[in-house]
């Protein structure tokens, strides 16, 4: 089964070859030691699979612009490979069923240590990457033996289930979703004027989650991430279950 380092050399490999200048090829080699200067970045992983994951580049990667003419290499370097981070976890939960997310990204200067090593070709240069992989599917806890129910609290105890018997018939039936960036209300004589290049100015910030719709009903918000070279919802709020059942009411 995949792990998340595997999903993080799909998604670097896909990822470094559209973003960066040259299209360089991500491919995996031998270990070997870094020029002094060298630098990197720790992803701490949070979820069915945990830990820490380092990635230390080779320094002379700052000498060329592959993350764009006219910008600090080593913090556009720090964007895309939280790109990548956040983007192999949403391949892990495609390819697995596991759900992890990043819950902090900083840079770092080195590690003693390593787990695997690539190299980073463009042209006739060639630039090394080291990872640590320290993301592990964590240990279950021992929990404590529950206390037996007092009779007062098995009274107490609803005898009817959360759902109706009838709601189960339901379960299979497709439904349409979509996300929502945001939203604008433009005179119709505006939009008749719209044209190749024109822009449409949101009421939303790139910062603020996207809604997950079904039918006319918020059932989710979330971040968008790539996963396997498409958009994705990593959900972070859902709506209670008798929301989301209020968003599929016309079936009824």
């Amino acid at each position: 089964m995949k792990s998340y380092l595997d999903c993080w050399s799909e998604v670097a490999t896909t990822l470094f070859s559209q973003a960066l200048a040259g299209e360089p090829e991500l491919t995996e080699s031998l270990p070997k030691p870094l020029a002094a200067g060298s630098f990197g970045f720790a992803a701490t992983i949070a979820g069915d699979e945990a830990g820490r994951f380092a990635v230390i580049l080779d320094p002379t990667v700052l000498d060329s612009p592959l993350v764009g003419e006219g910008v600090d290499q080593k913090a556009g370097w720090g964007e895309i490979l939280k790109e990548v981070a956040e983007a192999a976890a949403g391949e892990l939960l495609a390819k697995t069923g596991k759900k992890c997310r990043v819950t902090k990204f900083e840079p770092i200067d080195g590690e003693s240590k390593v787990s695997r090593a690539f190299q980073l070709k463009s042209g006739e240069r060639v630039w090394t990457i080291l990872v640590r992989d320290e993301v592990r599917v964590p240990k279950p806890a021992a929990a404590p033996p529950a206390p037996a129910p007092s009779a007062a609290a098995q009274a107490a105890q609803p005898s009817t289930p959360a759902f109706s018997a009838g709601i189960e018939l339901l379960l299979d039936i497709e439904l349409e979703a979509a996300l929502r960036f945001g939203c604008k209300e433009l005179p119709l004589g505006e939009i008749l004027d719209l044209g190749p290049g024109d822009v449409v100015q949101l009421d939303r910030n790139v910062a603020d989650p996207v809604d997950l719709i079904v039918g006319d009903k918020i059932v989710a918000r979330g971040e968008v991430v790539l996963v396997n070279g498409n958009f994705g919802l990593r959900v972070t709020e859902v709506a209670t279950p008798r929301k989301r059942l209020e968003s599929i009411r016309c079936l009824f």
